[in-house]
């Protein structure tokens, strides 16, 4: 919907209803919102510093961002028309490929900074002995799979 003019606030409340549809009819988003949750729960077991956390959250927001980008490219150039097909598709693969980029190098990152022995073995101690919250993150892990791939079915 094209709006003109209106006040500061309004672009605040423009940028959430676009970030709302994106998680409402984005499967991707809905995926990496899920990954960004359980990397901050897992991050609580780390003494992470300050400047750590920022590091976490610049990737975090960064992979949201591309995300919202490559959703927004790929409905402007959807339909295009026939003299326009080949062009149409290669602009959808560069900006997902965007996306898969920024994930990758965000993953790594993280692997770098997670894979520490010793606090991995205090997360699996940390499950051993309390089974109840095993329970719950299982069933966390079923509510995120729900969220990411049955949200929204049949509201388009």
């Amino acid at each position: 919907m094209f709006r003109q003019g209106g006040k500061w606030a309004d672009s605040f409340r423009y940028a959430a209803h676009g970030f709302v549809t994106a998680v409402r009819e984005e499967r991707n988003m809905r995926f990496h919102l899920c990954a960004a949750c359980y990397v901050y729960l897992f991050s609580l077991f780390y003494d992470f510093s300050r400047v750590e956390y920022m590091l976490i959250t610049l990737m975090v927001c960064g992979v949201l961002a591309l995300e919202l980008v490559n959703s927004s490219i790929e409905r402007t150039v959807e339909r295009p028309s026939p003299d326009r097909y080949l062009t149409a598709g290669a602009v959808k693969d560069m900006a997902a490929a965007a996306v898969l980029v920024f994930s990758i190098g965000s993953a790594v990152c993280g692997l770098m900074l997670f894979f520490d022995l010793r606090v991995l073995g205090r997360i699996l101690w940390f499950a051993m002995t309390h089974p109840v919250l095993d329970l719950l993150f299982a069933a966390s892990l079923v509510a995120a799979y729900r969220f990411v791939f049955r949200f929204g079915k049949g509201e388009r």
